[in-house]
C-alpha cells in the first residue's frame, strides 16, 4: 500500500507495515525536556519507579524559557534538573546554547526518519529535516524517559503543496500564516502536515523550520518535509545516519490536500487574539505599537535576523517603541555578530538579548502592560501570551517586524525603500 512520510517513518521504526489510525508502542529516538516542563516530567518518571533513563544519550536537556533564572522557583527548577542530569549522565546544555527547538536540530540530536518527542508543543519544528516530531505532556514524557517508547495513534496526513516564487519581502512566515488562516486553528487537529511543492524544495532548512514550527497552530500533531538534498547539505557534519529516502508515495492517501501559489502571497498579519485571524498587512497598516519582538523558535535564526537587517538598512528604530531582538541559539547569535547584524540593531536602538525564548511566552522579560500592543515574529498571540490579558499581540514576518519597528506602527515592508 502507498504511504505518507509519517506512515513510512513508523513502519521503519516498528519493522512492520503501519498505516494511519494504527495504535502501537513505538520506539523513541530522542526526548527533549526544558526548564518549564522538565521538572514535572522528572517527577512523573520517579512516580513510575524510574531509576535510570532508557538512554542518557537520547535525552536532550536545556533551559530556555526563564533564563537566566528570573525567580526563586525558576532557579529551584533549574537546580533540580541539573541534579537529575548529573545523576543520570545526561548532557545538559543548561542556559548556554539557546532555544530547545533550534539547538536540538543544529546540534544533530535529531535525524531524518527519527521519532522524537518533546515537552513542548513546538517540537514539531524538527519535521523540517524529515523527523516525526511531536509535543507531549509531562506524564507521557516520564514514561518515554523510562521506557524509551510511547503509545501512538499514527496520524492521518494533510498535503499542503506550494508552488511559485515569493515576491519581494515575502517569505516562509507569510506562507505559514496564510495557511493557518485558510485551514483555521483546528484544521489539522491530530494530523501530520506534509509541506511539499517546488517552493518548499527551494526553501532553506531555516525556512522549513518556520513552517513546521507552526503546524501545531493549525492543530497538527506534526509538521514534516521530506528530506532531500537541501536536508542532506544541512545535516552533513551534524549527525551520523538518518533516513533520506522518505518521499511519500505518489498515490498516498491524504485527508486534505490544498494548493498554494507563493507568487500571489503578500505580507501577512495574524491579529489578536487567534493565530488564524490572518489578513494582508494592508488591513492593519498604521496600527500603533509599543513593542516589536524579533526572535523565538519560529524566527530567531540568522536568516531571519538578516532579513530584518536588510529592511532596516542604516535607519534607526522608532524611539517611541521598544525593539527586542533575541537570536534562537548561541550559534545563530555568533553568525549575526560576525556579520555585523548585532551592531546594526544596537546602533538602531534595539535591545539584543542572549539566546532564549524571551518575550514569546511572557515568562522572563519583555512583558506587556494592559493596553499595550506588540508585533512579534513568534508563533502565538493568545490573550496573556506576552503579559497582560488586556494587551494585544500581532504576529508577522521578520521583514514586516523590522519595517514596523522603524515607523512605530504596523507597516508593509514592501513600502520601505
Amino acid at each position: 500500500m502507498a504511504a505518507t512520510i509519517t506512515e513510512k517513518i513508523f513502519s521503519r521504526r516498528c519493522a512492520t507495515k503501519i498505516s494511519a489510525g494504527d495504535v502501537m508502542i513505538a520506539p523513541i529516538d530522542a526526548a527533549m525536556i526544558h526548564d518549564i516542563t522538565g521538572p514535572l516530567a522528572i517527577k512523573k518518571f520517579r512516580e513510575m519507579d524510574g531509576t535510570t533513563v532508557f538512554d542518557p544519550a537520547k535525552i536532550i536537556m536545556l533551559f530556555d524559557h526563564q533564563v537566566p533564572a528570573d525567580s526563586i522557583p525558576a532557579a529551584e527548577n533549574q537546580k533540580f534538573m541539573r541534579a537529575f542530569a548529573a545523576e543520570q549522565g545526561i548532557l545538559n546544555y543548561d542556559i548556554h546554547e539557546g532555544v530547545c527547538h533550534q539547538v536540538a536540530v543544529e546540534k544533530g540530536r535529531v535525524r531524518p526518519g527519527d521519532i522524537v518527542v518533546g515537552g513542548d508543543s513546538h517540537t514539531c519544528t524538527y519535521g523540517a529535516i524529515g523527523a516525526f516530531a511531536t509535543g507531549i505532556g509531562s506524564t507521557d514524557m516520564g514514561f518515554a524517559m523510562k521506557y524509551g517508547a510511547l503509545h501512538f495513534r499514527v496520524p492521518e496526513s494533510l498535503k499542503l503543496t506550494t508552488t511559485g516564487r515569493f515576491s519581494h519581502r515575502v517569505g516562509p512566515k507569510d506562507l505559514i500564516l496564510s495557511m493557518i488562516g485558510d485551514l483555521t486553528v483546528d484544521g489539522a487537529t491530530y494530523r501530520a502536515v506534509e509541506f511539499t511543492g517546488d517552493t518548499i524544495s527551494d526553501m532553506s532548512v531555516p525556512g522549513r523550520m518556520t513552517c513546521c514550527n507552526m503546524a501545531i497552530e493549525m492543530g497538527g500533531k506534526a509538521g514534516i518535509v521530506a528530506p532531500d538534498e537541501v536536508t542532506r547539505a544541512y545535516c552533513g557534519g551534524r549527525m551520523d545516519g538518518g533516513w533520506f529516502d522518505l518521499a511519500p508515495d505518489e498515490d498516498a492517501t491524504y485527508v486534505v490536500e490544498r494548493d498554494y501559489d507563493a507568487a500571489d502571497l503578500v505580507p501577512q498579519i495574524a491579529a489578536p487574539h487567534n493565530v488564524d485571524n490572518v489578513a494582508d498587512v494592508t488591513k492593519y497598516e498604521g496600527t500603533p505599537l509599543d513593542q516589536v519582538f524579533i526572535g523565538s523558535c519560529t524566527n530567531g535564526r540568522y536568516e531571519d535576523l538578516a532579513e530584518a537587517a536588510e529592511v532596516l538598512g542604516d535607519r534607526k528604530f522608532s524611539p517611541d517603541i521598544r525593539v527586542i531582538i533575541v537570536p534562537a541559539s548561541k550559534t545563530e547569535y555568533l553568525k549575526a555578530l560576525r556579520a555585523g547584524l548585532i551592531e546594526t540593531f544596537v546602533e538602531a536602538g534595539g535591545m539584543v538579548e542572549a539566546p532564549c525564548c524571551g518575550p514569546c511566552m511572557g515568562g522572563a522579560f519583555g512583558i506587556l502592560a494592559p493596553g499595550e500592543v506588540s508585533l512579534s515574529t513568534s508563533n502565538r498571540n493568545f490573550r496573556g501570551r506576552q503579559g497582560s490579558t488586556e494587551a494585544e499581540v500581532y504576529l508577522c514576518s521578520p521583514a514586516t517586524a523590522a519595517a514596523s519597528a522603524i515607523t512605530g506602527e504596523i507597516t508593509d515592508p514592501r513600502e520601505v525603500a
